[in-house]
């Protein structure tokens, strides 16, 4: 059995700029980013092997680390209309017997994270359905594995170190050596890709890096100015590393079991769409709750 961890953020995102065509609610509200996540989700129910699934979004853009870190990713600059969508694509993947879970002092990543690692030893394999580079420290052997949708692409552990060059352990640090701008997570001045996985491959914590790079066994261009970089920059290093390192102590109530998808319940999915103005004739539903 495998369970299925779906980062509902990035499929609201995705749903709302992949799509070209224009679906309005009652009062003339953008909905089609909320259609489009019904839609890619219940193509993702139809998969074979996916029987257990939760998603998981950033009800409130803004968590604990933005008072860690003001720049930190937040919704100023969003598109209000997709910043609108939330709660109703929330409520909508409800509509549809999913296990929704509504962050708002912590991340979706968050709740992913304490997920997979709660369950990693209940299921044959924790699948975490998102291209999202910080989801890949969790990723552990092929018990624990990201799913990039759109590529059809599986990241087991091997296929993060070719990747990315270090372990899943190493992604934290990587992370804040390079930065992540879809977090707002700056890294460090001449820290790149190839630099940061060359240095952490050797050395795969922050902390075991050497401080001059007299002492450092790999070879790396402008190592010096790197090594001076990162010695006057500790304090920061140490705090994108924290930003992100994902929780695992989200308070999550849902069993395994409650997980388990037995369809759409008709009742509440045609509440739903009559609530947005949908046609819920012209939603692929395959299997209704009993």
């Amino acid at each position: 059995m495998r369970v299925h961890l779906l980062d509902g953020t990035y499929e609201l995102f995705r749903s709302h700029y992949g799509r070209k065509d224009t679906v309005t609610g009652p009062d003339g509200e953008d909905l089609k980013a909320t259609l489009g996540i019904m839609e890619s989700t219940l193509a993702l129910l139809r998969e074979p092997g996916v029987t257990h699934l939760a998603a998981s979004f950033d009800t409130v853009i803004e968590s604990f680390r933005n008072v860690m870190f003001p720049a930190y990713k937040s919704s100023a600059g969003m598109d209000p209309d997709l910043l609108a969508q939330f709660p109703v694509a929330e409520t909508a993947l409800e509509a549809l017997g999913v296990v929704v879970w509504r962050n708002v002092e912590f991340e979706a990543d968050d709740a992913i994270a304490t997920a997979a690692i709660r369950w990693v030893e209940d299921v044959d394999q924790v699948v975490i359905a998102t291209p999202d580079k910080d989801l890949n420290q969790l990723v552990i052997g092929d018990q624990i594995v990201t799913y990039n949708r759109r590529e059809q692409k599986f990241l087991d552990e091997e296929a993060v170190v070719e990747k990315f060059g270090v372990h899943p352990e190493s992604i934290p640090d990587y992370l804040a050596l390079v930065g992540d701008t879809a977090d707002g997570v700056p890294g460090l001045p001449g820290w790149g890709k190839q630099s940061a996985s060359t240095v952490l491959a050797r050395y795969p914590r922050l902390e075991l890096i050497p401080q001059t790079s007299a002492d450092w066994e790999v070879t790396v261009r402008s190592a010096e100015k790197l090594a001076t970089v990162l010695r006057e920059n500790q304090e920061a290093v140490y705090l994108f590393r924290e930003l992100t390192t994902l929780r695992l102590d989200v308070p999550i109530e849902e069993t395994l079991d409650d997980l388990e998808w037995k369809g759409v319940p008709r009742a509440r999915f045609e509440a739903f769409c009559a609530s947005v103005g949908f046609d819920p004739d012209a939603i692929r539903v395959h299997r209704w709750a009993e």
